[in-house]
């Protein structure tokens, strides 16, 4: 522990220890938010068989999910700042269970898009599990801890696609109807989460000295309403609006890189749909060592170097990923494709980890707020880049449809596979591009003097005021 009761390690068997405690309690609250989150892409053909669902409408279910949750990140971080992630994370689990249980309850496609819409909300638990690491541990070890919470909640998304089957195939063991399952398995997944809501008030506490409302009574709060920094104020620091276009150049990417990778992979090289879909999914679940690598570093480096240190690794990894994503897209086998793909994933999760090893040292006194919006700069990233080559392919394969009517279904559809992978494609290479100007742009942001003299004191275990 340092003089201000945060631990300054990551023992992770510690159960004794609050920090420890909380990273646990927060680490799965945002793994199960991820998997309700993302539980019914697994379903969404019996979806669309089931509530008749148009393409059209399958698309805006898709979109209005990612679209909720960059206006619940930015709220929920100003009221972490306000009230403390303890009560945050409760009101968001418990209220965030009711449209996942509705999910399941939808006879409409407009219910069902509804639903989607409120459900994304509870993206924003990344928000509150950043900020609660941030307070919970010390500058020598945030990084390595903010990035582990978020790598291993971020594989709720990813563990659905084995989890909710299982969960499908005991339902069915019951006697309930197949085409019946995906209805039942997201109302579990909403009683799951509200329970979490309940474990989460009784068993966790908001700073290591304890709760918000306790402290503001003591007037113990670092924060009180006299320097209170606003959201207003965070808004202000062009930091943080740099840190936006990061998140979006790693998270954003990453979400609409696998998003789309199923389909590139069998367009391009000729795969399998169960195999590209196992191959992502191998990807994704990188997320269990490769955030943690890039909040490590990040520490690293700002112990060698100090904040600028921390600063430098982050445009070094982002430029990385970068070019690992423009390298990919132009490959044409699989050997050499796999290979530049493993070093995407892994550098685009590393640059997720090494953001918020810089985040939570923009100021201390706006963690919640700065977090919500850099969280928010990610699902905006996302939209942006999928729209673009949602629209590049679109146009690329109507033309090849075009070009190649009458020559038999077979021509037609392999002109259509051609032509998208070839837009993808050059999407892939630009996205690159994008990311490689980001890491430039990083390098930016600047602390002062006497932000790198503070954390150096708090690294040699000297309190400093907040």
């Amino acid at each position: 522990m340092d003089a201000l009761g945060k631990s300054t390690t990551l023992n992770l068997l510690n159960f004794k220890n609050l920090s420890i405690r909380t990273f646990w309690i927060t680490s799965i609250a945002f793994f199960l938010c991820f998997f309700s989150w993302f539980g019914i892409v697994p379903f969404m053909p019996d979806v669309v068989r089931d509530l008749g669902l148009t393409p059209d409408q399958k698309w805006n279910s898709i979109i209005v999910a990612v679209t909720g949750t960059v206006f619940a990140r930015l709220f929920i971080g100003k009221m972490c700042d306000k009230y403390g992630p303890r009560i945050c994370y409760t009101w968001l689990l418990m209220l965030g269970a009711i449209p996942v249980v509705l999910l399941g309850l939808v006879q409409t496609p407009m219910q069902f898009i509804i639903c989607r819409l409120f459900i994304g909300f509870i993206g924003a638990s990344f928000v509150i599990t950043q900020f609660h690491t941030s307070i919970m541990f010390a500058s020598n070890i945030v990084g390595t801890a903010n990035a582990t919470s978020a790598g291993w909640g971020n594989l709720g998304g990813g563990a659905n696609r084995l989890g909710m089957p299982l969960i499908a195939a005991g339902v069915v063991s019951f006697g309930i109807a197949e085409t019946e399952a995906w209805r039942y398995c997201m109302v579990i997944a909403g009683v799951v989460c509200f329970l979490m809501g309940i474990v989460y008030y009784f068993f966790t506490q908001d700073t290591p000295n304890g709760n918000y409302k306790e402290l503001k009574v003591k007037g113990e709060l670092p924060q009180s309403k006299k320097d209170e920094v606003s959201f207003l104020s965070a808004i202000k620091d062009y930091r943080v609006w740099i840190l936006f276009v990061i998140y979006a150049a790693c998270f954003g990417m990453e979400l609409t890189v696998y998003g789309t990778m199923d389909d590139y992979l069998q367009n391009t090289f000729q795969l399998e749909r169960v195999t590209a879909g196992n191959l992502v999914l191998s990807f994704a679940l990188m997320n269990i060592f490769a955030r943690t690598l890039g909040g490590f570093f990040g520490d690293r480096f700002g112990r060698l170097k100090g904040l600028r240190g921390r600063v430098l690794f982050l445009a070094v990894i982002l430029a990385i990923e970068g070019v690992m994503l423009s390298l990919f897209s132009g490959m044409n086998g699989l050997t050499f494709g796999v290979v530049f793909l493993v070093g995407f994933s892994l550098s685009v999760q590393m640059a997720e980890g090494a953001t918020f090893s810089v985040v939570p040292f923009i100021n201390k006194k706006a963690i919640g707020s700065i977090s919500g919006i850099v969280g928010a700069g990610g699902n905006v990233g996302a939209f942006v880049a999928a729209m673009v080559l949602k629209s590049k392919s679109a146009i690329a394969e109507k033309t090849a449809i075009l070009d190649n009517q009458g020559l038999g279904e077979d021509v037609v559809n392999a002109a259509q596979a051609a032509a998208a992978s070839q837009a993808v494609s050059e999407g892939y290479f630009l996205i690159g591009i994008f990311v490689v100007i980001t890491a430039v742009v990083s390098l930016a942001i600047k602390f002062s003097t006497e932000d790198e003299k503070a954390i150096q004191k708090e690294m040699k275990g000297i309190p400093v005021p907040n």
